[in-house]
C-alpha cells in the first residue's frame, strides 16, 4: 500500500507542475518534451545551438530544466518527458521496482571527473571523509552525487546513520553553504565551483571511479517515444554526437555555448569542461559503453551494480537482472548512427 501511495504521490507531483515539460503523453504527435540540466555538457550545445531544432525542423521541440534526476525520474512516471539527460544513479534507481520506469539509455553525455566532488567548508576541522561522523553534509537525494556521497562513506568505513545527510537541490546547497548551514556537500559543476571558493575537496568522483564506484550523464528516451519515433532519436544522437566532437575539436565554440546557458563566461566555462570526461562519438558503440544491438555494453553492467549499491544502502526494492537491463539500453543502429 505504501508503494502504491508514493507512486500516486509521484504523479499527482508531477501534475501539478513539478518542473515537467507541458504536453500530453501522446507519442504520436509531433513533439519532443527534452528535460535537461544544468551542468557542463554537451547537451548544453545540442540546446543553445538549436542543433535538434535544425534537424528535425517538423517538429515542435520543447526544453525543459531540472535540478536533478529524481525530479526527471518524477516527470517520466507522469508520462510528461520523452528524452532527458540524467545521471547514472537515478537511471539505476528509474529501472527498478518499484519505479520500473520504461526508458532506454541512448547516449552517454560524460563521465563524472572532477565535475563532482565532496567539499568540506573551510574552518569545519573536517581534514577526510571519516571526519563527517557528526556533522551536516547536503547533497541531492536520488542523484550522482548521493550515490557518490554514500559510496565514499563506505569506502571510509562511515555509516550513513552516523551523518546528518539533508536533501537539497544544487542552488538551495550554494544558499544553505553562503549561510554556514553546512560542513560539508557533495554536489557537481556550477555550484561545485562556487563552494570550493570556500572550502576543501575531499574526494571527486573521479576517484571513486578508479575505486569501482563511476558515475555517468546519460541520455535517456522514453520507450513509447523511440518505438514511435526510431528516426527523431536517430537525430537527437547525431545532434548530441556532434556535441562531443565541438567540445574536442573546438573547445574555444564549446564553451561560449555552454557559458552562455550557464551565465559563465566563456574561459569559466571552458574549465569547468576540462574537469568532466567526455568520450568521442564512435566509442559510445564499444563494448566499455553502449554496445550493439548484438553486443550490449557494460554500461548495463555498471547500471546492475549501482542498483545492487543501492539495494544494499535500502535505497530500492529490488536489484533488475541483468537481462533486463540490457533491454534497457537503446542500440538500434548503433555503430552507423553515430559514425
Amino acid at each position: 500500500m505504501k508503494k502504491a501511495i508514493a507512486l500516486l504521490s509521484l504523479l499527482l507531483v508531477a501534475a501539478c507542475g513539478n518542473g515537467a515539460a507541458s504536453g500530453g503523453g501522446d507519442s504520436s504527435r509531433k513533439t519532443i518534451r527534452v528535460a535537461y540540466q544544468a551542468f557542463p555538457s554537451g547537451d548544453l550545445i545540442v540546446k543553445n545551438q538549436g542543433l535538434l531544432e535544425k534537424a528535425l525542423p517538423d517538429y515542435k521541440i520543447t526544453w525543459t530544466r531540472f535540478d536533478s534526476g529524481a525530479s526527471i525520474n518524477t516527470a517520466f512516471v507522469a508520462k510528461s518527458v520523452d528524452i532527458a539527460a540524467i545521471g547514472s544513479s537515478p537511471v539505476a534507481r528509474g529501472l527498478s521496482a518499484p519505479l520500473n520506469i520504461p526508458y532506454q539509455v541512448a547516449f552517454v553525455l560524460d563521465v563524472a571527473g572532477d565535475n563532482e566532488a565532496l567539499v568540506a567548508r573551510n574552518g569545519s576541522g573536517i581534514s577526510g571523509v571519516a571526519g563527517l561522523k557528526g556533522r551536516k553534509v547536503a547533497t541531492s537525494f536520488a542523484s550522482t552525487s548521493h550515490y557518490s556521497l554514500l559510496a565514499a562513506l563506505d569506502q571510509a568505513g562511515v555509516k550513513e546513520s552516523e551523518v546528518d545527510i539533508v536533501d537539497l537541490e544544487p542552488q538551495d546547497i550554494q544558499a544553505a553553504w553562503t549561510r554556514g548551514d553546512l560542513d560539508a556537500a557533495y554536489t557537481w559543476l556550477p555550484v561545485l565551483d562556487e563552494i570550493k571558493k570556500n572550502g576543501k575537496v575531499l574526494i571527486s568522483s573521479r576517484e571513486l571511479a578508479t575505486a569501482g564506484k563511476p558515475t555517468l550523464d546519460l541520455g535517456v528516451v522514453s520507450t513509447a517515444f523511440a518505438g514511435a519515433h526510431p528516426d527523431a532519436v536517430d537525430a537527437w544522437r547525431k545532434a548530441e554526437a556532434q556535441a562531443l566532437d565541438l567540445i574536442a575539436n573546438d573547445p574555444a565554440a564549446a564553451s561560449k555555448a555552454v557559458g552562455a546557458e550557464l551565465n559563465l563566461s566563456a574561459g569559466d566555462a571552458l574549465d569547468q569542461l576540462e574537469q568532466g570526461v567526455f568520450l568521442k562519438p564512435a566509442d559510445l558503440s564499444s563494448a566499455d559503453w553502449l554496445g550493439t544491438e548484438n553486443n550490449v555494453g557494460k554500461i548495463a553492467d555498471n547500471l546492475v551494480s549501482a542498483a545492487e549499491f543501492l539495494k544494499a544502502q535500502q535505497k530500492i526494492d529490488a536489484v533488475p537482472a541483468l537481462d533486463d537491463v540490457k533491454k534497457s539500453i537503446y542500440v538500434k543502429g548503433l555503430p552507423g548512427v553515430l559514425g
